[in-house]
């Protein structure tokens, strides 16, 4: 009972609450002839009728989430397979702690002028203005899951004389994966976030293109509703990550209700 209490207060406030800010929301633009905070049945009309049609669809929405999983799964492998490398070697981690955090400092976005004189304006330049911000959480969080790994797992696979590729599936890659699963979850929100910003550099097509089309066009309900969209697309995304760390963390959750009873 008590877990099947909690799941129901779960779905009860992820309905709940957005029902109650779209409430507040059309009561606090009842009436008002605001051009920059149009009602919910305004944008909820330009939504239908913008991001609902076939072209848009296909010209729009459909490349953008496509350059943004392909710059998420580029993200993960490369700071998987980077992170394990430098975090399973002492030496060459302190080689390159001081040079990985002068380039985590610096903002993707300042990278952005730079990216479109080497690559252009194509969507190779839009997946390299992702790969470049997302990748840090990924790279950092492997190289310290596999830094902090414990001994005695250590010590068991040599002990068992497993090395090489078996010792880094079978010990290494899952010890870390709590945190390298942390990392996936912020590359996830930091790649949808970069995904819009490099559709507004000499883009024509993609979500970040048409809000900002919107905007300088004083479409405003038009703009809100690509917003609303981002952030459909944002709860998606977070969705599907959660069944996947369930599925690929389920020991770790397992042992910690084992703890907690």
């Amino acid at each position: 009972m008590p877990a099947v209490r909690r799941s129901l207060v779960s779905v009860g406030l992820a309905v709940g609450v957005p029902i109650l800010l779209v409430l507040a929301w059309a009561l606090a633009t009842q009436g008002t002839q605001n051009l920059y905070f149009p009602t919910p049945g305004k944008v909820f009309d330009a939504f239908t009728s913008t991001w609902l049609t076939g072209a848009t669809m296909t010209k729009h929405v459909l490349p953008s989430l496509g350059r943004f999983a392909i710059g998420v799964v580029l993200s993960i492998v490369i700071g998987i397979v980077a992170g394990t490398a430098i975090g399973a070697t002492p030496w060459l981690r302190s080689l390159l702690e001081p040079m990985l955090e002068f380039f985590r400092a610096i903002p993707p976005v300042a990278l952005v002028p730079v990216i479109m004189l080497i690559l252009g304006i194509d969507d190779s330049m839009k997946l390299a203005v992702i790969v470049s911000g997302s990748v840090w959480p990924v790279l950092l969080n492997t190289i310290e899951g596999v830094r902090a790994m414990d001994p005695v797992l250590t010590d068991t696979s040599r002990s068992y004389r497993i090395r090489g590729a078996l010792a880094y599936r079978y010990f290494v890659l899952p010890a870390a994966s709590p945190q390298i699963m942390a990392g996936v979850r912020l590359c996830l929100s930091i790649g949808l976030i970069l995904m819009v910003i490099s559709e507004m550099f000499a883009a024509s097509s993609g979500l970040g293109y048409q809000i900002l089309f919107f905007q300088r066009q004083y479409m405003i309900a038009e703009m809100w509703s690509g917003i609303v969209l981002l952030g459909i697309v944002g709860v998606a995304v977070a969705a599907i990550f959660q069944l996947v760390e369930r599925r690929v963390l389920h020991w770790y959750h397992g042992s910690r209700e084992v703890s907690r009873g």
